[in-house]
């Protein structure tokens, strides 16, 4: 039994990490942390050392919380929704858990398109979970 957080270095990715963090305690699950980026030239060395130790951060966080985890960087490819979709179907996920921007009225009207093919398309629970205001 596992949970599934898509997790990127932004507000949005730390609200969903701490989210899926402590449903992990709560329930007493495995938490898988994903991070996928399709890769191509906008992913230089630089950015990839950025995200190794990013990634390296939130072992040691949880691993300081004493939740067990896993940590996968992906760069396969596909888009980030691929990803966690094909993640949570192979670990048989409990759910999966996402960040969601705050939008403007009308930005509300259109979904991230990450987001929407996640919640369309997985087979398990979605909890998607929005930044508070005061985070950076």
């Amino acid at each position: 039994m596992t949970i599934i957080v898509g997790y990127v270095p932004t507000k949005e990715g730390r609200a969903a990490l701490r989210r899926a963090a402590q449903e992990a305690s709560l329930r007493h699950l495995k938490l898988i942390v994903v991070n996928s980026h399709r890769g191509g030239r906008d992913f230089d060395a630089k950015e990839a050392q950025r995200f190794e130790t990013e990634l390296s951060r939130v072992q040691d966080q949880l691993d300081a919380e004493g939740i067990e985890h896993e940590v996968r960087a992906l760069v396969r490819g596909n888009e980030p929704s691929e990803d966690l979709i094909a993640v949570a179907e192979e670990t048989s996920a409990d759910f999966i858990v996402i960040g969601l921007r705050r939008r403007t009225p009308v930005g509300k009207l259109i979904l991230g398109s990450n987001a929407q093919r996640i919640l369309l398309d997985a087979s398990c629970p979605v909890l998607a979970v929005k930044a508070d205001d005061s985070e950076d």
